[in-house]
């Protein structure tokens, strides 16, 4: 790992990001990251879902420079705020980002997730003088035929399910508005597809980790529909730290290529099965499993996902640096922490410090 935490402070210190969807679990992360290496985070985004959230336990309405509490699809509150933070960098993260829910509210979906991201790239040309911006998408956005290969950026997009598709779609704007107003006013849009992302503070419904701890706690049966399935796993702070050095280099050196994947190594594709495995152990326990057919007759979900990362490699000099089991042990380290109401900004902080060590 080339940069060092004090490399990356040195070029955030100051600046201004204005983080769409900050109060979700990897914007949450992610605002901690960048208040901790001394940007001005301008975040946007709904209320938190659920009833423990990490934005409300690390109280960060007090430790950002501002805190909205908006939709994206509201695109006068949307530019409006985005003119008076006047940022840097735009990072935008907010989304409806369950598959289930997706097949549950599909044109919701498609509204955050595709025409959310068309409101973000608009302002940016509307308003002409952001120049760098990254739009989070997902590993799932790549035409999936369920064969063993590590997709990459210049594969096909698809995606049978409405949210794999609205994030496709959203992508396919990405690259429209590039091409079709963003070269010639010299802004620069970048799009990253990261994998199956854990750690601690992701309290969601229909995720595997915050299910299996609220079966823990109550000491239920874990419902499981796809236990078998493999996905590319890896620590929440791998990725962001991918996004940082994606920005960077985007400042530095005016990016052209359009997606970067920020997968994990080989080593950390593992079924949902074998993830349920390596928790039990680290809290010498038992989660007792049921599978459980979906409800839905066409419901699609690929059995196989894995990235390569070559790109963001050569081009970034990122790799992933947690294993699997390093990142389970960080996510239940940080679970125990709580369960024993330590201070949940100093136990993040702390995590994403000691990455660097």
């Amino acid at each position: 790992m080339k940069n060092n935490f004090k490399d990356l402070e040195k070029f955030w210190v100051g600046k201004k990001v204005f983080l769409t969807g900050h109060t979700g679990f990897k914007g949450s992360w992610f605002s901690i990251f960048l208040n901790l290496l001394g940007a001005k985070v301008t975040g946007y985004s709904l209320k938190p879902k659920a009833k423990e959230n990490l934005f409300n336990l690390a109280k960060l309405n007090k430790e950002l420079e501002t805190s909205i509490i908006g939709d994206v699809r509201d695109y006068n509150k949307l530019k409006t705020s985005i003119l008076k933070a006047s940022p840097d960098f735009i990072v935008h993260m907010a989304a409806q980002s369950l598959v289930r829910e997706s097949y549950v509210s599909p044109r919701y979906t498609y509204e955050v997730n595709t025409l959310g991201t068309i409101n973000i790239l608009n302002i940016l040309n509307e308003l002409d003088f952001i120049k760098y911006g990254l739009i989070i998408t997902t590993d799932k956005v790549y035409l999936n035929n369920n064969k063993k290969n590590f997709f990459k950026e210049n594969d096909l997009l698809g995606g049978n399910d409405p949210y794999s598709n609205s994030k496709s779609c959203a992508e396919l704007a990405v690259n429209c508005y590039n091409n079709s107003y963003f070269k010639e006013k010299k802004i620069f849009v970048v799009t990253a597809r990261s994998g199956n992302v854990i750690g601690g503070g992701d309290f969601s419904k229909d995720r595997i980790l915050p299910d299996y701890f609220q079966s823990f706690l109550k000491n239920k049966k874990l419902i499981l529909r796809s236990p078998n399935s493999i996905r590319p796993w890896q620590h929440v702070i791998d990725p962001l730290y991918g996004y940082l050095l994606l920005l960077m280099k985007l400042y530095k050196k005016k990016l052209t290529s359009n997606a970067f994947n920020f997968g994990p190594n080989k080593s950390n594709n593992k079924s949902v099965k074998s993830i349920i495995k390596l928790i039990n152990k680290n809290f010498n326990n038992s989660v007792k499993i049921i599978k459980k057919t979906n409800n839905f007759k066409n419901y699609s979900e690929s059995k196989i996902l894995m990235l390569n990362s070559y790109k963001s490699k050569k081009i970034l000099n990122w790799q992933t640096k947690y294993s699997i089991e390093k990142s389970i042990e960080l996510t239940s380290f940080w679970f125990k922490e709580f369960l024993q109401k330590k201070s949940i900004l100093k136990i993040t902080q702390k995590q994403i410090l000691n990455y660097f060590n």
